[in-house]
This record gives structure tokens, C-alpha cells and sequence, in this order.
């Protein structure tokens, strides 16, 4: 499963002068190609909802948790090792590092939707034991990625300018490892059990947009997810059937 999310071990960066977020626009499926605006209603979700839960404004859905994947495992890429687990995030000054590196649309403008405080599941990819392994906080929101502007760098845009940039980061803090390694191949289990059940993780965005690096979480998802690294749902015996297709 290719990411293209954060590459390597960078501390967070000073404070800077940032240009105005502009608005999210609608996600999209293909890499490399810039969203179309989506026209929505002008009615407005007045209700309040209970912490983390996804709030709608119009027709778009906003998201309070996220899964994001990075690769822990060395990867030459134009000459540079994309390597970044999350032990390397460990290491970092106060365990704290900027995610860079992303150049997807729909994954570029999940992160300019993050506000200081949202966490998200740090999932090791692109590897030889994918699934996540730990917990992190958003602890500065999205400003301009600076590998865009770095010829040297692989994640280099020549399209990108400091005055109008395409690309955005995050700074992100270690809140902790899970209780367990969840692994892909279990999380396939589940997402395939819940298909067929209309569980929780039926539309887990990790199986539906599979390519993308940066990717929301529903409450329930969000929840089955915390049950499941503390083994509460892992005891559970699937049809045979399930655990052949996982291990295809």
C-alpha cells in the first residue's frame, strides 16, 4: 500500500507568518488532479454535538478523528530515506515533528480541516507489518509545507510558490502507543465480519480509500478502534471464510 504522507524525521518548525487556511474544498479520488468546489445548501446544522462527534454544515461532513500513515521502514526516494515510524517520532524534541510530505489533494485538505487538540492513529505502512501502533495529538494546525519548496527534496513542486502554496502540514505530538500492535491483517478481519454485519468498520476509509495517507474516522470507527487495542473485540471468532480471504 503506497503512502504518500509523512517521509522523515524533521522537528516541528518555528512560528512563521502563515498566508490565510483557504476553505477545504470536495474530496476526490484521483492523486495529482485539484478538486472542483461543491455548491451546498446554505442550511447549517444549529444542534450541538457531543465531543468528537463528525458535525455537518451544509452538505459537508466535518471530522474530529483521523488515522494517518507513515512508513517505518528505510525507502529511498530521489536519494533521500522516507523513513518515519513512530519511533522515530519518539526521538523528536518533545516528541513532537511537522507531516510533511503529502501531495494528495483529498489527503492535503483533511489536514487543513485538523484543529489543535484532534488526535489521530499513527499506522505504520508501506511495510512488512502494517497497522497502527500508537496515538497522536494535532498540536499546531495546517500551514504551508516546506518540502514543496526544497529542490532537493523529493516532495519538491515546481508548481508551488511561497506567495500561493498547494501543500499543507500539520504539527504533530506523541500522545502514546496503543496498548497493542493492531495489525492490518486483524483490522481486515473486522472490516470484512462488519460488510456483512453492517458493524462499525464496514466503510473504514483504511479499506475504501486505501491510497489515501491522511484519513477520517467516524465516532464508532474511532470507538471500535479504542476497544479493539485494548482486546475486547479481538476474542471474537470469525466465519472461517474470513480468515482465509486475509491471508490471500
Amino acid at each position: 500500500m503506497p503512502s504518500r504522507g509523512k517521509k522523515r524525521g524533521r522537528g516541528a518548525l518555528k512560528a512563521t507568518k502563515e498566508p490565510d487556511l483557504k476553505v477545504a474544498k470536495s474530496e476526490i479520488s484521483v492523486e495529482g488532479e485539484e478538486p472542483a468546489p461543491v455548491k451546498t445548501s446554505r442550511k447549517r446544522n444549529s444542534g450541538k454535538t457531543s465531543a468528537g462527534e463528525a458535525s455537518v454544515e451544509g452538505n459537508k461532513k466535518t471530522y474530529t478523528h483521523w488515522l494517518m500513515k507513515s512508513e517505518p521502514e528505510s525507502r529511498l526516494e530521489k536519494g533521500v530515506d522516507v523513513k518515519f515510524g513512530i519511533e522515530d517520532l519518539k526521538a523528536q524534541p518533545n516528541q513532537t515533528a511537522c507531516w510533511d510530505g503529502v501531495r494528495n489533494y483529498q489527503a492535503r485538505n483533511f489536514l487543513r480541516e485538523m484543529k489543535v487538540g484532534q488526535k489521530a492513529f499513527f499506522y505504520h505502512s508501506n511495510c512488512k507489518e502494517p497497522g497502527i501502533a500508537g496515538i497522536v495529538k494535532v498540536v499546531k494546525e495546517a500551514y504551508p509545507d516546506h518540502t514543496q519548496f526544497e529542490k532537493k527534496d523529493p516532495h519538491y513542486d515546481a508548481s508551488s510558490s511561497k506567495e500561493n502554496p498547494k501543500w499543507w502540514m500539520v504539527d504533530v505530538q506523541l500522545v502514546r502507543m496503543t496498548k497493542r500492535f493492531i495489525p492490518l491483517a486483524e483490522l481486515k478481519l473486522h472490516h470484512q465480519a462488519h460488510k456483512t454485519s453492517g458493524g462499525a468498520l464496514k466503510d473504514m476509509a483504511l479499506f475504501a480509500r486505501q491510497r489515501l495517507s491522511v484519513q477520517p474516522l467516524t465516532v464508532v470507527e474511532r470507538s471500535q478502534l479504542k476497544d479493539l487495542q485494548k482486546g475486547k473485540l479481538g476474542r471474537k471468532r470469525f466465519p472461517r471464510s474470513f480468515a482465509e480471504k486475509s491471508t490471500r
